[in-house]
């Protein structure tokens, strides 16, 4: 259908809606904002201690004692790099990485990094599972698989803290990390490591034996769910549109992020020292994290050694877990533009990690969960370049981040970093396809045949994504994206309808539900009602009183419409509620206004789709007696 005037752009869902904008940074002293903007960084950072790492720097240490302490630093400075770009990117454009992917790459190579992105996630809520459920088991001897069934009911606990806000949240992480490192300090002091090994091990050197334990290193340090993760934080601070507003939360954002990644450096490298001073001098191998529980307290004279580790092991598996779901939430909506609902979508990502444990637990034994927290922590290796490549180009782009865009030297940096995941993972990729080859036997002709055309394609796709902006760079969306034609063809018959309500939800629906509302009331003189509910926790605490920058441009967004409506003539007014549940909202309001018709767009889900993704439009018309319009896009974008 066409339209008679201009289109308003259409803002997309925010990232992470519950407590999107819900933190003031304005108007404060200089402590308070700081105090304001710190946080994002916390919840990052737990990611970088996770039991993954647990395992890595254990079985580093063990090893090859204080040889891959180099690692760490490294991957550390990347880190801060890599996360310091991820946040300029959600304050500049305000848009996460995913969604910026989605806007940027065809829909099949955004629908393929989302696949990657979901096994990254899985992976590391594996190690985040079988780390919560050994420290139940060495706290309590809560049998592994019990743990984990367990670890099920921390769906419920995200659910508990988001009801309060972004800064509770942040406030239960942050005392979770400083449990773990408290606990580490005591460890350390207990080990008495050599300074001058130490020193030694800060100098660069690999060798075969080392360099899956180092890429596994550098997958649980540098994590790429992080990145999507970080983008979407810090939009709950409430930032201004102007240049030096959004530069001065840029700067804070950095000193966040500086000071609470040291301090997972500072973790990690404690958990390697502690194992080098302790196993390797000894000469002891560790394969499994139980048995460093269980050998921390004859070695170190203190049985205290070994519930401060494992008191350590079960809060940074709680902290991770909460930020791992955040992660999954962020990477789905982002990628596939759909809003789960919440309790679903963290049970869906909490299950992908269960499963799997529960299954290593019954068929291997409780003994290979420590190679399988090794083998996730590789797997998050490999899908960095995927996440890396396409941040770096983004923030790079001048069109996306204005004033903003990474300057010479930090792309130099910033590619550098990108060349050395690469380049250790094209040697591992090397590595363990020519072990599998030469070991299949008589298998080896099939076993290449299978994974040599998936290696292939994935170096094909990392050349796409990485030479894509040159050879065929698609116009980036604005957040709005999505046109609203005021008017359409009039074609309806006979006046029935004097007064409809538009329920609107800021997606591509809105499109369908006002065009076919003009279409009526060009026709027929009726009055159009824009509903709009508001569900986020500001609106949710504060109700009409609510102001968060979503809430505002909301605002812009509807005064846009109703002045293009008044340019055709047609009679409207916007009716903004406050509440938890939508529906219910919609069918109090059409209550109170006694419309003639309802106009609703439908998000074109079916059967178990609208299990997962809401029936709002089948509990509104089972709930009103008033005529109810559903009406969807067609694929080519207009209203059926």
């Amino acid at each position: 259908m066409k339209s008679g005037v201009t289109a308003t752009p259409l803002p997309r869902a925010p990232s992470l809606p519950e407590v999107h904008a819900s933190v003031p940074t304005s108007q404060l002293s200089l402590f308070r904002r700081m105090f304001a903007f710190a946080g994002p960084a916390y919840l990052v950072s737990v990611g970088y201690m996770d039991p993954g790492n647990w395992a890595t720097d254990l079985e580093g240490g063990a090893r090859f004692g204080y040889q891959l302490l180099w690692v760490l630093v490294l991957s550390n400075a990347m880190a801060v790099l890599l996360q310091t770009l991820s946040a300029r990117l959600g304050i500049v454009t305000r848009r996460d990485l995913a969604k910026a992917c989605r806007d940027a790459y065809p829909t099949p190579v955004a629908r393929t990094l989302w696949i990657f992105c979901e096994i990254a996630i899985a992976a590391c809520d594996l190690a985040e599972v079988l780390g919560a459920a050994i420290a139940l088991n060495l706290l309590f001897h809560l049998p592994l698989l019990a743990g984990v069934a367990l670890t099920a009911f921390d769906t419920l606990l995200i659910l508990w803290f988001t009801r309060f806000g972004i800064r509770v949240m942040e406030g239960f992480v942050l005392s979770l990390v400083s449990v773990i490192a408290a606990c580490f300090l005591v460890e350390i002091s207990l080990a008495g490591p050599s300074l001058g090994a130490m020193a030694w091990g800060l100098i660069p050197r690999l060798n075969d034996q080392s360099l899956y334990v180092a890429i596994g290193i550098l997958g649980a340090t540098v994590m790429p769910h992080n990145l999507y993760l970080h983008s979407a934080l810090v939009q709950t601070r409430r930032i201004g549109e102007s240049e030096s507003e959004k530069r001065v939360a840029c700067r804070f954002n950095l000193i966040d992020s500086v000071v609470a990644l040291n301090g997972a450096l500072l973790v990690n490298a404690s958990i390697l020292i502690l194992s080098a001073s302790v196993f390797f001098q000894r000469s002891i191998e560790v394969k499994e994290i139980q048995q460093a529980h269980v050998l921390l307290a004859p070695l170190l004279g203190t049985g205290l050694a070994s519930v401060l580790f494992a008191l350590a092991l079960l809060c940074s598996g709680q902290s991770s877990t909460l930020t791992g779901t955040l992660a999954g939430q962020i990477v789905m909506e982002g990628f596939l533009n759909i809003r789960m609902r919440p309790w679903l979508r963290r049970l869906v990502t909490r299950a992908v990690a269960i499963i799997p444990a529960a299954l290593t637990i019954l068929l291997a034994g409780e003994r290979a969960t420590y190679q399988l927290l090794i083998l996730s922590q590789v797997v998050l290796s490999l899908q960095l370049p995927f996440a890396v490549i396409p941040l770096i180009q983004f923030t790079s782009d001048r069109e996306k981040m204005g004033l903003f865009r990474n300057r010479q030297w930090v792309k130099m940096l910033a590619w550098l970093a990108a060349a050395i995941i690469v380049g250790l993972n094209a040697r591992l990729a090397y590595t363990t396809l020519s072990v599998w080859v030469e070991s299949a036997g008589t298998w080896r002709p099939l076993v290449f045949g299978l994974v040599a055309p998936l290696v292939i394609g994935l170096f094909l796709l990392l050349a796409y994504i990485a030479f894509q902006p040159i050879w065929a760079r698609r116009p980036i969306k604005e957040a709005g994206g999505v046109p609203v034609p005021a008017s359409v063809p009039s074609s309806l018959p006979s006046p029935l309808y004097r007064t409809i309500l538009v329920p609107l939800d800021h997606s591509e629906r809105d499109r369908a539900a006002v065009s076919h509302a003009a279409a009526v009331a060009r026709q027929h003189g009726s009055r159009i009602v824009l509903l709009h509910v508001e569900e986020g926790v500001t609106s949710r605490v504060y109700g009409s009183l609510a102001s968060t920058t979503e809430v505002e441009r909301g605002r812009q967004y509807f005064d846009q419409i109703l002045a293009s409506l008044h340019v055709e003539k047609i009679a409207s007014e916007l009716v903004v509620r406050h509440a938890t549940d939508p529906r219910h909202e919609i069918v109090r309001v059409a209550k109170e206004l006694q419309p003639d018709l309802v106009v609703m767009g439908a998000h074109g889900h079916k059967g178990i789709q609208d299990i997962i993704f809401g029936t709002t439009i089948n509990g509104v018309r089972h709930d009103l007696d008033i005529p109810i319009l559903i009406v969807k896009e067609n694929p080519a974008g207009a209203p059926e």
